[in-house]
């Protein structure tokens, strides 16, 4: 249980408390600098703990009055006042505190860059991907973030063959992270005459935003094509070599950047997606190393499973992982995800408390 943890804690900070008091401590700078730093680390966390505590009391205490002023309709009634204001404020601090012991992901804070790509279905899986790079700028426009498109190749009839969006916002990746994965979808074509219902699919792929910091990129591993853009006629098909491929040798990763005129553009944009996915690279070879069992796939963001079903006919989306099925296509669609979002990131909370190895006692 997640309070136990918090007791140990709480115990560890008392004898903080204590120690930082002891005069040997006093004149052992080194030990006063360690347990100082480790008493300010856990004074917030259980500050709050505290308060919850004290929460819970009051809401027992409330409880047991309504038990006891059985037949006193106006007791009752202010039993239950007082637990409709204090029940909301447990399960805020009950989420906070638990969100607090499962450690962060250091990458949670960046921009993300999301990858779509149409996947089988045709015409209809291009339509698709499509819908999913509106969903993905309107939750972007929703929370105040900026998109800017990497890349992109249209298909025939309007949709997406793929497209790479940069999403810039505090905290971008972190409520993004769990969108990768297989995206299915079922409703009639507009082409289909016999009212069928097709399936196609697309598929995602969101990363984290690599400083040039994180992943440092040899320019000896660089072969760097340059080639006319293609697209459609008239004045928007480049008359120049502004298009350019890049290609990193080690890995073989491919990057092909043509939606800015300038060459130079072209290739800040490409090293940018090349730099984000040799991170991700690097990501999954150190969770390899830490663990071989990933097990979820919320944590894993597998791609070869479907994670995710958008149901016209019943105007039902279902997130697979986690149960969780809501019957609001259109206003999803519209950006609106913060419920299925914030259904994921508790999910991986409660996963994750439950794998980590229980606090050591002091």
């Amino acid at each position: 249980m997640w309070q136990a943890k918090l007791d140990r804690l709480e115990q560890r900070y008392e004898e903080l408390d204590r120690l930082l008091a002891d005069s040997a401590v006093a004149f052992d700078q080194a030990r006063l600098r360690e347990y100082g730093k480790e008493y300010h680390n856990l004074s917030t966390m259980i500050a709050r703990y505290r308060q919850y505590k004290t929460l819970v009391r009051e809401i027992e205490a409330a409880q047991q009055l309504m038990l006891d002023a059985t037949g006193d309709a106006e007791l009752v009634e202010l039993a239950q006042a007082e637990l409709a204001d204090l029940e909301p404020k447990r399960a805020a601090l009950e989420n906070q505190l638990q969100e607090w012991l499962v450690p962060q992901d250091p990458d949670d804070a960046k921009n993300a860059i999301v990858e779509i790509r149409a996947g089988t279905g045709g015409d209809e899986a291009g339509l698709f991907a499509g819908n999913l790079y509106r969903m993905y700028t309107r939750y972007a426009e929703l929370h105040g973030w900026r998109t800017e498109t990497m890349s992109s190749s249209p298909s025939e009839k309007g949709g997406v063959k793929e497209v790479i969006i940069l999403v810039e916002g505090q905290g971008a990746y972190g409520r993004l992270k769990h969108e990768s994965g297989v995206h299915r979808v079922q409703r009639v074509p507009e082409t289909e005459t016999q009212g069928r219902i097709h399936t196609s699919a697309a598929s995602v792929v969101v990363l984290p935003e690599a400083e040039e910091v994180d992943i440092e990129i040899d320019p000896n591993d660089l072969r760097i094509d340059v080639f006319r853009s293609s697209g459609p006629g008239g004045q928007s098909v480049n008359t120049t070599d502004s298009a350019v491929r890049v290609t990193h040798l080690p890995t073989g990763l491919v990057v092909t950047c043509q939606d800015e005129k300038s060459q130079h553009k072209n290739k800040a944009k490409a090293l940018k997606v090349l730099r984000a996915r040799l991170l991700d690279l690097a990501r999954q070879d150190q969770e390899m190393k830490i663990s071989q069992a990933r097990r979820s796939q919320i944590r894993t963001g597998d791609r070869s499973e479907k994670i995710r079903t958008y149901n016209f006919p019943q105007g039902r989306v279902t997130d697979h992982r986690i149960g969780l099925t809501l019957y609001k296509i259109d206003q999803v669609l519209e950006g609106e995800l913060d419920e299925v979002i914030q259904a994921l990131a508790q999910a991986d909370r409660t996963e994750k408390m439950a794998e980590k190895e229980a606090i050591p006692a002091r």
